[in-house]
């Protein structure tokens, strides 16, 4: 799978077009970032955490680079769960300060808080959910707290009412920006990239292992 190179500040664009492009393509061989090892499909990726950066990598850079939280590698996890009980109120999501119903967060290091990022045309747009509304949703929520910081996220889609929200690796959100950038046509996006969305949240559910139980169980 390739991966989206960058991500933003306030309404820039994440990532070069053609990194989106990349992104959005079917999975082929390419070479490790930091190596240059030929990868297969199914390889591995490092997030660059000083700049936010995703590396594809092969096994053996994974291994010698890779740390834990603090370190200028991390290792992004493969685990996908669905919580289908994790259904904020309309209330909750205003609180959030988001203006579309689709978004992912999670705690970024480097700026020392939980940020949101939420796609559209223009690229991936950043915002800082305000932390007592945050909070409120991790004391109602304690599955929150347990997101990996910089590579896993809280990925919320409200977008139809069978949405739900997914506990995500963080590549799979930016290919997911990725996805509606190089795909959107014209003012409201057009037929062709919601569809891709709804595609995208199919295979999400059908890799991901689903929790039942009430997330705040």
């Amino acid at each position: 799978m390739s991966s989206d190179r960058d991500s933003n500040s306030q309404g820039q664009s994440a990532a070069p077009l053609a990194a989106l492009r990349r992104l959005a393509r079917p999975r082929t061989a390419e070479p490790c970032d930091l190596c240059g090892t030929a990868l297969g499909p199914e390889h591995q990726h490092l997030l660059n955490t000083a700049e936010r950066k995703l590396l594809c990598a092969c096994d053996a850079c994974v291994i010698l680079l890779s740390g834990g939280p603090g370190t200028r590698f991390r290792q992004i996890p493969k685990r996908v769960e669905f919580w289908p009980n994790f259904r904020p109120s309309d209330t909750q999501w205003e609180g959030l300060r988001i203006p579309i119903r689709l978004a992912f967060f999670f705690h970024s290091t480097q700026a020392g808080k939980v940020v949101a990022l939420y796609p559209g045309p223009a690229g991936v747009t950043e915002s800082a959910p305000p932390p007592e509304v945050w909070n409120g949703l991790v004391a109602d929520n304690p599955r929150l707290a347990e997101l990996e910081p910089d590579v896993e996220a809280l990925l919320v889609n409200r977008l139809r009412d069978n949405g739900g929200a997914y506990r995500a690796p963080i590549d799979e959100c930016y290919r997911l920006t990725g996805l509606i950038r190089t795909r959107w046509r014209g003012l409201s996006g057009g037929a062709e990239v919601w569809q891709e969305v709804q595609s995208f949240f199919a295979e999400l559910k059908q890799k991901s292992q689903t929790v039942d139980e009430n997330v705040n169980a």
